[in-house]
């Protein structure tokens, strides 16, 4: 049925290969499979030589302009409108691949005298007056400038914005000067024109912008239905003043699920946090998380997922809003760039207070009982990642209790301290049943083991999974 087809297919977006290879079995599949592949092109790293597909839908005016700039190529038919198809556009990967259009011709003795800005207005433009409708866009502020025709068709083609569910604003400082009139205006027709937006990333967020900026942004947050979640990343941690952005989270606090926050400086705005009465993930990235954690506490807020990195991470602020989540708490990580300050309050109030975690990621802590303790309690664990461990412990003796501890339900273990081959013979977790649970298994040998050893269980494991990178598998 073309409805099951066209789902099992979209579940193939990032599989370039295998989406282009389902094109080419029928006409029917290549109906299903072109508008898919064509939905964010810019993302595949890939040479850039599909920008010349689009140009066969450029107008009369438009195609005589390129080939006065010296793009000379044939516009021959297409099945598809290309440029129909987009749903997912981030202006720095469209600037960046234009320009990488650009000096493929040059370098093949090509002569091109059109600007990467100019290129990349001409396909914006075009994106426009398709009838494409973004679902996901990315704004990056760099000296890319839009030109007055590019607004003009954004006046013109209202629905381009209409159904925007995940929109990201990133601007830099240092070039803001380049287009500040233009990024006012783009950010007001943002605002005008989206209210189905539910994920709100505001990047690089500066002290020292104009008003205007400001104002749009407000405008943006208050203008949208149902906004769950939203990330906010300060240019530094001294930044207090949030000129209104915070404080316009109020209008969406009957609505808001997940908040980040990283590199922010407390600031009274943060208060209307304690009114979202259905935020259940919670970020917070070299801020003052005491402060924050404070003002959640007070609220209405229950985490099931939270994540704290600092430098270094003090547990006593964490406390009371473990306690107060309780069982509802599923993901905890606890990213520390130094030791972190009381361990042992830590994980009592874990092992009494949250048994239903399922991913727990600690850095930069002392292996202790409290903490195998806290292991061997958690009887839900499916990823565990411990870094920068420490301890004074005979090794043997606390490899065999480590892995002993270990819950049934374990699938993913990221921890270079313990020994494999100790590990995969007395730990009861699936690791030892390989044939029923693991896919993937990536090794590294330990200073412990020799060559054969080592070679050994290589040998044993490939029998059972793949092995691959660490890289590939890291969570």
């Amino acid at each position: 049925m073309p409805e099951l087809m066209e789902n099992i297919l979209n579940n193939l977006d990032n599989e370039f290969y295998s989406l282009y290879s389902c094109a080419l079995v029928s006409r029917h599949w290549c109906k299903m499979s072109i508008p898919i592949l064509w939905q964010d092109p810019f993302k595949f790293q890939k040479k850039p030589m599909f920008i010349s597909r689009y140009f066969s839908y450029l107008d009369e005016e438009e195609k005589v302009l390129l080939k006065e700039c010296g793009i000379i190529i044939n516009f021959p038919n297409t099945l598809f409108n290309y440029a129909k198809f987009l749903k997912v556009l981030d202006l720095s990967r469209l600037e960046e691949n234009v320009r990488l259009w650009i000096n493929f011709q040059i370098s093949n003795q090509k002569i091109i005298c059109i600007s990467k800005d100019d290129l990349a207005n001409l396909l914006f433009k075009l994106f426009i007056e398709s009838g494409a409708i973004l679902s996901k866009f990315d704004i990056y502020f760099t000296e890319f400038i839009i030109k007055p025709n590019v607004f003009y068709s954004l006046g013109q083609n209202e629905h381009f914005f209409s159904r925007l569910q995940d929109l990201t604003v990133d601007v830099i400082i240092d070039s803001f000067d380049f287009g500040v009139e233009e990024a006012i205006m783009l950010l007001r027709i943002l605002a005008k024109t989206t209210t189905k937006i539910s994920t709100l990333n505001l990047g690089t967020f500066g002290y020292n912008y104009e008003p205007q900026i400001y104002q749009a942004l407000v405008n943006i947050i208050k203008s949208q239905g149902n906004l769950r979640r939203f990330s906010l990343i300060c240019e530094t941690e001294f930044q207090t003043a949030m000129c209104g952005v915070i404080s316009a989270l109020e209008s969406q606090r009957k609505n808001l699920q997940e908040i980040k926050l990283d590199g922010c400086a407390y600031s009274a705005e943060f208060k209307v946090l304690m009114n979202c009465e259905k935020l259940k993930v919670l970020r917070i990235l070299y801020c003052e998380e005491k402060k924050l954690l404070k003002i959640l506490d007070t609220g209405l807020c229950k985490i099931s997922t939270l994540e704290i990195s600092s430098y270094p991470t003090d547990a006593s602020n964490l406390l009371s809003i473990l306690k107060k989540s309780g069982t509802l708490l599923q993901r905890l990580k606890l990213d520390s760039e130094d030791e972190i300050c009381s361990q042992s309050l830590l994980f009592d109030t874990l092992i009494a207070f949250c048994p239903n975690i399922t991913h727990l990621y600690i850095s930069y802590i002392k292996l202790s009982a409290e903490l195998l303790k806290l292991i061997g309690s958690l009887q839900k664990l499916q990823l565990l990642t411990l870094r920068f461990v420490y301890n004074e412990l005979e090794m043997e003796n606390l490899d065999m209790q480590f892995a002993k501890i270990l819950p049934s339900t374990l699938q993913y273990l990221e921890w270079s301290y313990i020994r494999n081959d100790i590990l995969l013979n007395y730990c009861e977790a699936p690791l030892k049943k390989l044939k029923k649970t693991l896919k993937y298994v990536s090794l590294s040998r330990s200073t412990y083991i020799s060559n054969s050893e080592f070679n050994n269980i290589r040998k044993d494991l490939e029998g059972y999974v793949k092995l691959v990178r660490f890289e590939e598998i890291e969570i």
